[in-house]
């Protein structure tokens, strides 16, 4: 059965960039620019009428910018896919961050000048078409064998499970931003145990990632420093372009704790930061007191991360496909049969906090976080 292309609309103040993005997607037989739009409120006009799959939004335009028209696309076409479309500046960073924590599904930055339009057309094609692909659905997603109801998770070894967790390990993607924002604001402040996120990003975003979402949660949430102990009720986001580690702990003035150590080894799955890599170390250094956590990506980044954790005696958990943005880690790590658990996004922080209250005396007081809301669909694996 043929697959139909997906249906894309380009939405950009500038012409000669409406024409770059236009000119190079239409290469791909995948594809099918449907129209163009120089504002976002002729945009949301012809979302109406062409019926696009994916929007490519600039943020900065005349009449009504990008963030308002996401504001307005995401809640009168839910399904529409949006990757945000900006100049790599300290301003358009912070303005991206902001869209992908309200809704839009991915980033691609903007070509500068490349010395020529081959080079320029290039560097549109080798950032966007992927990207697309995965959100459009073409892109080749790791998908189970057997329905979900079959699958079980590998064996563990003995006394799995019946261990307290005493740290946190997050990783995700696409679609990330948006997600984390939904997870990180319901742990409570006072959270018994340190929380570590890889989420796929430069440099110049995942510290204003981190900053916004301390800003909208109970728990400070900080970017990872080189050789800062780990406090729990706390998180720390690997910052772009480094590794980030845990490694063997020390002594603190809180008590015992664990130490981040960055690196700039040699990516993995194209990724600086890997999930993997940081899941490897929990593994290390946390034995069975880790719990993983796989979120929406592209990808399989997290996969073999996941398994070193559960041979290690620790716990893995993964968001489900219906709520993931692009279920390529979740699925991954599903398909391989590392998954204890499957949930939708909105169940997640309560899974979370559920498997960290478990084996601890004193509860886990949620009276200052933010209520999480009603499941959409929970699959146990246990």
């Amino acid at each position: 059965m043929l697959v139909p292309p997906i249906r894309i609309l380009v939405v950009d103040d500038s012409l000669v960039i409406r024409k770059v993005v236009s000119d190079t997607l239409k290469k791909d037989p995948a594809f099918d620019v449907v129209g163009t739009a120089g504002d976002g409120r002729i945009a949301l006009a012809k979302i109406s009428l062409l019926h696009p799959d994916v929007v490519i939004l600039d943020i900065s335009m005349p009449v009504m910018g990008g963030l308002d028209a996401l504001a307005i696309l995401r809640k009168e076409f839910p399904g529409v896919k949006v990757i945000m479309f900006s100049t790599l500046t300290a301003r358009g960073a912070a303005e991206t961050i902001e869209a992908l924590s309200l809704g839009a599904a991915d980033y691609a930055t903007k070509p500068t000048d490349r010395g020529s339009l081959a080079l320029t057309l290039a560097a549109v094609e080798e950032e966007l078409v992927p990207k697309i692909k995965a959100l459009g659905g073409a892109a080749q997603r790791v998908s189970p064998s057997a329905p979900q109801s079959t699958i079980r998770p590998r064996p563990l070894p003995p006394g799995a499970h019946q261990q307290r967790i005493d740290i946190v390990a997050i990783g995700t993607s696409t679609g990330g931003p948006s997600a984390l924002a939904e997870v990180v604001p319901r742990l409570p402040a006072g959270f018994p145990v340190p929380v570590v996120i890889v989420q796929h990003m430069p440099a110049s975003f995942t510290g204003l990632l981190a900053e916004r979402l301390s800003r909208h949660s109970p728990m400070p949430v900080h970017e990872g420093t080189d050789g800062k102990v780990l406090v729990p009720g706390q998180a720390w986001i690997a910052p772009g372009n480094f590794h980030m580690t845990v490694v063997a702990p020390v002594m603190a003035a809180s008590g015992p704790g664990w130490r981040i150590s960055l690196n700039q080894g040699a990516p993995e799955h194209s990724c600086r930061p890997a999930v993997d890599v940081l899941f490897r170390s929990v593994a290390a250094t946390g034995g069975a007191h880790v719990l993983g956590v796989v979120m929406t990506g592209m990808g399989m980044d997290g996969a073999i991360g996941a398994r070193h954790i559960r041979e290690a005696g620790g716990q893995v958990i993964v968001q489900d496909e219906p709520s993931s943005v692009v279920w390529g880690m979740p699925g991954a790590v599903y398909a391989a049969g590392q998954a204890d658990g499957i949930y939708s996004l909105a169940r997640l922080a309560s899974e979370i906090i559920r498997r960290v209250q478990l084996h601890r005396v004193t509860p886990i007081s949620t009276t200052n976080s933010i209520n999480p809301s009603t499941t959409k669909l929970e699959v146990s694996l246990k």
